[in-house]
């Protein structure tokens, strides 16, 4: 089962997390927890980007409008990822013949 955080338990979680630095991320949406009965939920996956962004606000000093460009690149490198992931396994599911071939195509001489 995936842990879920209160507001509470996720200001606890993340050290550097205040109450106003959480509400600056929500409304800039670029953290967006789960809305239920009991009020806002967070997943583990939100608390890691609630650290990534708090660090980068510390560290560099980052501006709200900064962070959503940052977090924005983030995201699209990782689905860019998963992508890639996807058509390898789509590359291993073939014939050793056409492994082959595509090796080649792609073999970078520069």
């Amino acid at each position: 089962m995936t842990k879920r955080y209160s507001e509470e338990q996720a200001i606890e979680a993340v050290a550097l997390l205040t109450r106003h630095r959480l509400t600056t991320f929500i409304e800039a949406e670029i953290v967006m927890p789960l809305c239920t009965d009991e009020g806002m939920v967070f997943r583990q996956v939100d608390i890691a980007r609630m650290e990534l962004l708090c660090e980068l606000t510390e560290e560099f000093s980052l501006d709200e409008d900064a962070l959503v460009i940052v977090i924005s690149l983030i995201d699209q490198l990782h689905a860019a990822r998963d992508e890639l992931r996807r058509v390898l396994q789509a590359v291993e599911a073939e014939p050793e013949e056409v492994r082959r071939r595509l090796a080649a195509a792609l073999s970078w001489s520069g």
